[in-house]
C-alpha cells in the first residue's frame, strides 16, 4: 500500500497499475482523492498521503510520504479513528496560518504491514502479544486455538487484515531469529517456480551469438572479493601502456527484462541481504551465482567502462561504456592480493604473472586517486563486525573486519566507474548525500566538547571535521569519534535529481557496479544503454516512475540494513543469556539521552542498555555485569561494576 501511495503522489501511469491496485485506484478516483489526466493518476492537490506519528492528547502530526515537505498538524477533531503508525489519506486544511494542517479522510492500512507475535503466559493464561512491544495484537486467537500452541510460539501477522499468516517457530530456538527478522518485512528466500523456470532457461554464453559486442577476452581481467563471496559483480584490468582502466560489470540487464517475472521479484527485493551465515539474493542463484557472476575461466557478458586517465593529473581524459564479452583469468580474494602487495605471494601461472604485473602498477594509481579524493571527501574509520555462528546459529566469535590495501584498490576503481556513469545524464538515478544540518553539527560539537575535543570552526565543514579527526587520532579514539561524525550526517539515498555526494566529495555519483545485488545499478545500466543507442523512447520508459522508484529503493535499502543489524542483535542477546551475571570489558558509547555501551571483550559490538545510571564519560572503558536479557526484544541489560584505568 505504501508503494502505491508514493507512486500516486508522483503520478502513476495507468499501464503500471497492478490488477490488485486497480479497484483501489478507481475507488479513490470516485472519491475525488485522485485526478486522471493523460493516462496519469495522481493525488488531487487537496490531498496528501502519509504515516500518522505519535498521537498525544488527541492530536498528532502526519509524516507526508512521497514528498519532502513539513509534517501536517492533525487536531483532535480531525483525527477520527486513526492511530499511530496508520497509513492515511488526509485533506489539507487551507487558511490555517499557524502551521500546515489537515484532517484524515481515510485510513488505508498500516505502515508496518507485517509484524511478529508470540505467546506468553500472563496472569496464568496464554496470551498472543507483539514481539517488540508485548502489547496484544489485532489478530486474536481464541482460548481453544491458543491451547494448541506452546508458550514462545512465533507467528507472522498481517496488520492490515489483522490475520495470523503462519507459525514461524518458537522463541527458544536460535534458528527462529532469521525467520523473525525476515517476517517483519515479508522477505523470503525462495523464488516462485515461474521465476526459477526462466532463470534456468538461459543457455551458457556462446560468444558467436554476440558479434556486436566488443570482445575483451584477451585482456587479463580478474575479480577480487571476500573469500566467502559467491556472486562476482565486478572485474578489473589496467592497461598501463595506455593508462586505461577497464571496469567490467555483470550484464544483468541482458537477462532481466523490464516488467518480466524476474524483474518484478527483483524490484520487490531490491537488495540482496547478507546475514552472518548466508545470503538472501535479489536474483535467483542461477543468475546471481552462476550465469551473471563473473566467474573465472568462462566467457561472460559484461557492461564495461573503459576509462583513460591523464597519469599526471589523474583526470579522466575520456571514458566510454559498452556491452562486451570478457573472460576472467583469476578469482582472487582480498587476502591473496594483500599478501602479493606485501611481496609474500608469488605468481604460479603465466596469467597470474601478467595480472600481478598490472596490479602493482594500478595500486600506485589508486593510491594517488584516493589521496586526491580525500582532499574533498572524508575518510571515516567505522568498524564492521563479522560474526561466526555454529550449526545451530549460536554466536561463537566476533572479529573486526579490517579495511586493507586490496579493499582500497577495488573501492577506488568502482568509485571512478560510478562517477563516470553519473556524468552521462542530467535526470536519472543518482546516489546523493546531502550536507549535515547545522542542528546536527551543533549536537556533534557539544558531544565532542564533553570528551575533551576542542572544536574550532573552520571555513568549511570538511576542514572542521578534518581537525576533529586529527585530535581523535591523537587521543586514540579515532573509530569512536568517526562513528559520532557519521551519526551526525544525513543518510545517503537514491534520487532522480542530482545534489552531489557530500561524504565522498563528488559533484555527481551513482551506483553502477553491483547489479547482481542492487536494483539501483540495474536501472542505471538500462538507462545508459538507452542513451548509447539514442533511444529516447526507451529512456523515457526507464525514467517514467523514477521519483517513486528512487524512494522505494531507498526504503528497501533501509529494510535490508535493519534486517542485518537486528539479526546480529538477536545473536548477541542469545549469547548474553548464556553469560548472565558474568563480567566483561565494555566501552561507553552514549550518555545522552540514555546510557549505553558496547562490549569490547572476547565478544565485541554487543550493545548494552543499563538499568541504572553510572558516573561515566563518553568512550570510557568500564567493567560491566550482564544482569538481564530480553530475548524477544533482543535487549541486553547490564550495570557498571568497575572502571578500566588507561
Amino acid at each position: 500500500m505504501k508503494s502505491l501511495l508514493i507512486r500516486l503522489t508522483h503520478g502513476l501511469n495507468e499501464q503500471d497499475i497492478t490488477e490488485e491496485e486497480l479497484p483501489i485506484v478507481r475507488e479513490w478516483l470516485a472519491k475525488k482523492y485522485l485526478t486522471h489526466k493523460h493516462n496519469i493518476y495522481k493525488f488531487n492537490s487537496k490531498y496528501r498521503a502519509g504515516v500518522l506519528g505519535l498521537v498525544q492528547k488527541g492530536t498528532a502530526y502526519l509524516h507526508v510520504i512521497g514528498e519532502n515537505i513539513k509534517d501536517l498538524y492533525i487536531n483532535e477533531n480531525n483525527l477520527g479513528l486513526a492511530n499511530e503508525g496508520d497509513l492515511v489519506i488526509a485533506q489539507r486544511l487551507l487558511g490555517h496560518r499557524e502551521q500546515p494542517s489537515a484532517k484524515i479522510v481515510e485510513i488505508v492500512g498500516k505502515e508496518q504491514t507485517y509484524s511478529v507475535a508470540y505467546i506468553i503466559m500472563k496472569e496464568g493464561r496464554k496470551t498472543l502479544v507483539d514481539l517488540k512491544t508485548e502489547y496484544p495484537v489485532g489478530a486474536e486467537m481464541s482460548a481453544e486455538e491458543l491451547s494448541n500452541y506452546a508458550v514462545g510460539d512465533l507467528f507472522k501477522v498481517d496488520n492490515n487484515e489483522n490475520k495470523i499468516m503462519e507459525k514461524i517457530g518458537n522463541i527458544k530456538d536460535p534458528k527462529s531469529d532469521e525467520k523473525i527478522v525476515l517476517a517483519q518485512f515479508n522477505k523470503h528466500d525462495k523464488f516462485d517456480e515461474e521465476v526459477l523456470k526462466i532463470a534456468r532457461s538461459f543457455e551458457p554464453v556462446d560468444a558467436s551469438k554476440y558479434p556486436k559486442r566488443k570482445d575483451l577476452r584477451d585482456l587479463t581481467f580478474c575479480t577480487i572479493d571476500p573469500v566467502t563471496a559467491k556472486d562476482f559483480d565486478d572485474a578489473i584490468y589496467w592497461d598501463d601502456k595506455n593508462t586505461t582502466l577497464y571496469v567490467a560489470i555483470a550484464d544483468v540487464s541482458e537477462y532481466v527484462t523490464p516488467f518480466g517475472p524476474i524483474d518484478t521479484e527483483a524490484i520487490y527485493r531490491s537488495f540482496s541481504i547478507y546475514l552472518p551465515h548466508r545470503s538472501i539474493p535479489m536474483l535467483p542463484r542461477e543468475l546471481s551465482e552462476t550465469l551473471c557472476s563473473l566467474q573465472p575461466h568462462v566467457d561472460r557478458l559484461a557492461y564495461v567502462f573503459e576509462i583513460k586517465l591523464d597519469i599526471k593529473t589523474l583526470e579522466v581524459v575520456k571514458s566510454e561504456v559498452y556491452e562486451a564479452l570478457m573472460h576472467s583469468d583469476r578469482r582472487f580474494n582480498y587476502e591473496e592480493i594483500d599478501l602479493f602487495l606485501q611481496n609474500k605471494l608469488q605468481a604460479k601461472t603465466q596469467e597470474e604473472k601478467e595480472i600481478f604485473a598490472w596490479i602493482k602498477k594500478l595500486k600506485t594509481v589508486t593510491d594517488r586517486l584516493r589521496a586526491k579524493r580525500l582532499q574533498e571527501g572524508f575518510d571515516f574509520h567505522s568498524t564492521e563486525i563479522e560474526m561466526t555462528l555454529d550449526e545451530n546459529t549460536n554466536l561463537v566469535s566476533t572479529t573486526l573486519a579490517q579495511e586493507t590495501p586490496s579493499h582500497g584498490l577495488i573501492e577506488d576503481c568502482m568509485l571512478l566507474a560510478n562517477k563516470e556513469a553519473a556524468k552521462r545524464y542530467k535526470r536519472g538515478l543518482f546516489r546523493i548525500h546531502e550536507p549535515p544540518s547545522q542542528a546536527k553539527l551543533q549536537k556533534l560539537y557539544q558531544e565532542l566538547a564533553g570528551i575533551g575535543i576542542h572544536v574550532e570552526i573552520k571555513n568549511t565543514i570538511k576542514e572542521t571535521i578534518d581537525s576533529i579527526q586529527k585530535q581523535a587520532r591523537e587521543m586514540g579514539i579515532e573509530a569512536e569519534v568517526d562513528t559520532l561524525i557519521i551519526q551526525s550526517q544525513m543518510q545517503a539515498r537514491y534520487s532522480p535529481v542530482n545534489v552531489g555526494h557530500f561524504g565522498l566529495g563528488f559533484k555527481e555519483y551513482t551506483h553502477f557496479t553491483s547489479p547482481i545485488r542492487r536494483y539501483s545499478d540495474l536501472i542505471v545500466h538500462r538507462l545508459l544503454k538507452a542513451i548509447n543507442r539514442g533511444d529516447t523512447q526507451e529512456q523515457s520508459y526507464v525514467l517514467r516512475n523514477i521519483e517513486s522508484l528512487s524512494m522505494a529503493i531507498s526504503e528497501k535499502e533501509r529494510e535490508a540494513m535493519i534486517i542485518e543489524s537486528e539479526y546480529k542483535a538477536r545473536k548477541y542477546a542469545r549469547w548474553a543469556e548464556q553469560n548472565l551475571h558474568k563480567e566483561f570489558k565494555a566501552r561507553i558509547t552514549s550518555t545522552d539521552p540514555e546510557l549505553r555501551a558496547e562490549l569490547h571483550d572476547e565478544i565485541i559490538g554487543a550493545r548494552l542498555h543499563f538499568t541504572s545510571g553510572a558516573d561515566v564519560t563518553l568512550f570510557e572503558d568500564v567493567i560491566v555485569r550482564i544482569d538481564k536479557v530480553n530475548i524477544a526484544r533482543a535487549r541486553i541489560y547490564a550495570s557498571v561494576v568497575g572502571k578500566i584505568e588507561k
